[in-house]
């Protein structure tokens, strides 16, 4: 089996993958979709109205070097010419290792989708670190000092 292909199946296991065109649109819309997957004998009808789920959703999509059957295969299904991946992670490692054979047809998506895992990842980090803050109260507390040591402290 295709790297690729079993790089799907396993988003697909992991439940990070939104198999169908429905599923697909709905991750899309909720900006919950990563990648837009498009099999490469999905009908004209398919893929624009993937183009569109991408274009509201804000997300990357891309056309695979693989049939609807083969794509279904991976996902548990006949046949499947829509998909959509909901991790960054699996998105990423997908599109390089696609990048890695044909750098002339996926590698600008692969430059992208790495720059937004970038980005996800700086804003992962920015909000442990204010939660930490958040928790901590912001600054460390002073210690308590009483009145009668801080004069006893003045007169010495």
């Amino acid at each position: 089996m295709d790297d690729v292909l079993h790089l799907i199946g396993l988003a697909n296991r992991a439940g990070a993958l939104a198999v169908g065109e429905e599923p697909a649109g709905a991750a899309c819309r909720a900006k919950a979709c990563h990648l837009l997957l498009i099999a490469q004998d999905a009908a004209e009808n398919t893929l624009r109205r993937a183009r569109h789920f991408a274009e509201t959703g804000q997300c990357l999509w891309l056309v695979l070097p693989y049939s609807r059957e083969e794509l279904g295969a991976v996902s548990g299904r006949r046949a499947c010419a829509l998909a959509a991946l909901t991790d960054i992670g699996f998105a990423c490692a997908a599109v390089r290792r696609l990048s890695q054979r044909d750098e002339e047809r996926y590698g600008e998506t692969a430059r992208r989708l790495s720059e937004k895992a970038e980005r996800a990842k700086r804003r992962r980090e920015e909000s442990r670190s204010h939660e930490r803050n958040r928790r901590r109260g912001g600054k460390k507390p002073r210690p308590y000092v009483p009145t009668r040591v801080k004069r006893a402290q003045k007169e010495s």
